[in-house]
């Protein structure tokens, strides 16, 4: 299969399901950076360890770093996403469905906004791509259990193990600095926060971006003919395209995510933000390394929760547990449905 950016610069112009799919691909990826991966700031901005601005932009190249690295040492994330579904062996088909269940991505979390539902992009993809097989499939088969199964891995992650690395991590740090003089520790841990958040920003990146650039992979192999991009490697051009586009994204901003997750949710000090931001890093290493999509939005916020609880469990909001959980019961089969519904549009028009 050819993979190189001058095919890939041709095929865009001669097919127009490949157009679609990588415009919506691209402004996902694009909307991600700018309202996902404030979240991996917001404590280090929140403790005022670095203004908004600056910060900002050092997520952006902490983002583009994280998608290009970690997309060519390890990319698990994005092959388990490639692989989740089978779009059967129709490539003009299947690219049909793909560009179907992008765009209800675009659908859902506008409609989801509208009514207040809380949403996230990884689910919403998972959930886009498995309702448009199903459709194209007619039938579960088209699902792949072996890797669908990290996706409920995944659910667990985010939430169970980013709450106890959160109150681990946080313990550890409490008690190896415990005679630590006040002022000292502050200038030593607003350092340090600075690192934990550049690390935050590389695994959002790493995370997220994996996702997207499979997707886009796959589409890439559909305009090519192949039903799969099992044994190919990702091209570099791909990577830097996708984490180009991510960290402009990030570099919009997103200071109304930051005060809800670093404010809102609970009150930091500086050692807690610098506890949050490596447990949660840790948590989405494990999770990159071994091929589990992952919310980084949730892992984020359960080690935030993870730290607040270990001081006392009154200093969580619990009513942003509340919105997590409201985010599974509603994309899942929304998202889903809806993606079904515009897999079955698409290929009677188009197919």
């Amino acid at each position: 299969m050819d993979v190189s950016f001058a095919n890939f610069w041709q095929q865009i112009f001669s097919s127009p399901a490949l157009m679609i799919t990588a415009a919506l691909t691209l402004g996902v990826i694009f909307v991600n950076g700018w309202t996902d991966a404030p979240n991996a700031i917001a404590t280090c901005i929140t403790t005022r360890c670095m203004r908004p601005r600056p910060a900002i932009m050092m997520s952006a190249a902490f983002n583009f770093l994280g998608v290009l690295i970690m997309t060519r040492i390890n990319a698990s994330v994005a092959s388990t996403i490639s692989n989740m579904v089978d779009f059967g062996a129709d490539t003009t088909t299947a690219l049909l469905a793909l560009s179907a269940a992008l765009f209800s991505i675009v659908v859902y979390s506008t409609a989801a906004s509208y009514f207040g539902i809380p949403t996230s992009e990884s689910h919403s993809l998972i959930a886009g791509l498995t309702g448009a097989a199903i459709a194209t499939q007619e039938g579960l088969a088209a699902v792949n259990g072996a890797e669908w199964v990290k996706v409920l891995y995944g659910l667990v992650l985010s939430l169970l193990l980013g709450f106890i690395a959160g109150y681990a991590v946080c313990r550890v740090v409490a008690f190896l600095f415990r005679n630590l003089d006040r002022r000292k520790a502050n200038g030593f841990f607003r350092y340090a926060q600075i690192a934990g958040a550049a690390a935050m920003s590389f695994m959002h990146g790493a995370q997220d971006g994996q996702k997207f650039i499979g997707v886009l992979f796959l589409g890439l192999a559909f305009a090519n003919g192949e039903t799969s991009v099992h044994g190919v490697m990702i091209p570099v051009w791909l990577m830097v395209l996708c984490s180009i586009v991510m960290g402009l994204g990030t570099s919009v901003g997103g200071e109304k995510i930051i005060r809800s997750v670093g404010m809102d949710m609970v009150k930091l000090e500086k050692y807690q933000g610098f506890s949050a931001d490596i447990a949660a890093s840790l948590c989405l290493l494990f999770s990159s390394v071994f091929g589990i999509p992952v919310s980084t939005t949730h892992t984020k916020t359960s080690a935030i929760m993870g730290v607040g609880a270990s001081k006392r469990i009154s200093a969580i909001n619990f009513s942003v547990v509340k919105d997590m959980m409201l985010t599974w019961i509603f994309t899942f089969p929304g998202c889903g449905l809806i993606s079904f519904v515009m897999a079955k549009i698409f290929l009677a028009i188009f197919g």
